[in-house]
């Protein structure tokens, strides 16, 4: 199949060519012909099958084939995205294959002034790309009226129901004409994206080109288990330790970001971070230096799981694994993009094992855990099942019991007692990693540190302060003569 045998027109075509895109990939050979159509469609795709050029290439020829010239302060084509990134990329997609049409584009999100979107809406645009928050900021204001809209599409609609957008978009669906094209893509469809879809969509083409919540087959997937405190040393540890030179590193908080950032910097890597307190200038920047290899590592917060498009990411480190599941397939989806092979690695702590459990049960499949010598977890990581059930919590190994110490006899056994203050020696891998410079003058700052404990600490009197501890195993008796 080609592009050509879908109905695209030769302007179209010869910008697809220019991509040296070769074949329609399964979601554009459907998605095509559907829009083309005048169709409702509803999609379900992974992340990084080609969507938006299965929706940006038939709605371009729909505008160049059908009028009218669209009016000062209106849209013809409204695309609704879930973050600025998103919106970027989808923009730069429909001027890339709108190349040489006449046709004008327009990207819209909060965080920059509103006023120079305003003064371009003045002319109006045949396609604006929008998050809805901004959208609503510019009809509230009468910078664009939604009357000549003939195409709604809604990309990545799961993610924008997960950021709290319901509200707003039900305040969209109702300014807009009832008589309209929509289009509705999402990675995953739970029940309240299907209750949303049957209230805006008419008799809807369905396309599913995977089972639905898998991640993509050519990504190698694996888990270390380590304790919470060890997960900056053990993330330098493996990077130094398998050459690692571009990576997307994924953690769960802004100070999370900034602190390995700043060992990847304190050990010679070129780095920049995206979270959701840096400008979105500062975001773009970084982004494109990380495309462009200027920046080995990118450390993000999930603002950049999805809408990402970048070419050749070899891999893809987590951390933190995420609160929502659904977010783990869409952090290694910048991996293994379009047919290529990828390489997606967790770190996981105990107290991550319910958030391992969910993502286990929705890719319907287990994690392999290995274990990285020198960086083994005292807190272990509980089993779990593919169903999404913690099997069993493993149980602490018990001490040895060494014999009381009796006035007047020699002592059973010449080993010295195990330290009872909990202290944690530095691990020999902990080790190698400070000796090769990846990351040592932070620790006292570390964002990750705090470990839930295994066990209950000992008894507390009424009061609420802890019992007088008996002798140790294997304590001092008196000094004997």
């Amino acid at each position: 199949m080609s592009f050509a045998s879908l109905g695209l027109i030769d302007p179209l075509l010869r910008n697809v060519q220019d991509l040296n895109y070769q074949t329609p990939t399964p979601v554009q050979a459907k998605a095509i012909p559907a829009v083309l159509g005048g169709k409702d469609v509803m999609a379900a795709a992974q992340t990084g099958t080609g969507k938006t050029a299965g929706f940006a290439l038939p709605l371009l020829q729909r505008l160049v084939q059908h009028g009218p010239a669209v009016s000062s302060n209106r849209a013809r084509v409204l695309v609704l995205v879930p973050t600025r990134e998103l919106a970027e990329q989808v923009l730069q997609s429909f001027v890339t294959y709108g190349k040489g049409l006449d046709l004008r584009f327009l990207v819209a999100y909060g965080g920059v002034s509103i006023n120079p979107q305003m003064m371009k809406l003045r002319k109006g645009v045949d396609v604006l790309v929008a998050t809805p928050g901004r959208l609503l900021d510019l009809n509230r204001q009468n910078a664009v009226q939604f009357d000549q809209v003939q195409t709604l599409v809604l990309d990545e609609a799961d993610r924008m129901l997960d950021l709290g957008f319901a509200r707003e978009l039900d305040a969209v669906f109702a300014a807009l004409p009832a008589r309209r094209q929509t289009l509705l893509f999402s990675a995953t469809f739970t029940d309240d994206i299907r209750a949303m879809a049957a209230g805006i969509l008419s008799n809807p083409v369905n396309i599913s080109v995977s089972p639905p919540n898998v991640t993509a087959s050519k990504i190698k997937q694996w888990v270390v288990p380590v304790d919470k405190r060890n997960k900056p040393d053990l993330f330098m540890h493996l990077v130094a330790e398998n050459k690692w030179e571009h990576a997307l590193v994924f953690v769960k908080t802004r100070k999370g970001v900034d602190y390995l950032a700043a060992m990847l910097d304190e050990a010679g890597y070129a780095v920049d971070t995206i979270h959701g307190d840096k400008p979105q200038p500062a975001r773009l920047r970084a982004l494109e230096r990380f495309k462009t290899r200027e920046v080995q590592m990118l450390v993000a917060t999930d603002v950049a799981a999805r809408g990402l498009d970048i070419d050749d990411l070899p891999l893809v480190i987590n951390v933190d694994l995420p609160i929502v599941a659904q977010d783990y397939v869409h952090r290694i989806g910048r991996t293994g993009r379009a047919g290529a092979s990828g390489v997606a690695v967790s770190l996981v702590c105990a107290d991550e094992a319910p958030q391992l459990a969910a993502i286990e049960a929705l890719i319907r499949q287990s994690l392999p855990r290995e274990e990285e010598p020198g960086f083994e977890a005292d807190h272990r990581v509980p089993e779990t099942s593919a169903t999404g059930e913690i099997i069993k919590k493993p149980k602490k190994p018990k001490k040895p019991k060494v014999p009381q110490a009796v006035p007047g006899a020699k002592q059973a056994t010449g080993k010295k007692p195990r330290p009872q203050g909990g202290e944690s020696k530095r691990k020999p891998g902990a080790q190698r990693a400070v000796a090769a410079g990846k990351g040592t003058s932070l620790s006292s700052g570390n964002p990750f540190s705090a470990q839930k404990p295994r066990s209950k600490p000992a008894g507390k009197t009424a009061a609420g302060a802890r019992k007088p501890a008996g002798k140790p195993a294997g304590g001092r008796g008196k000094r004997q003569p």
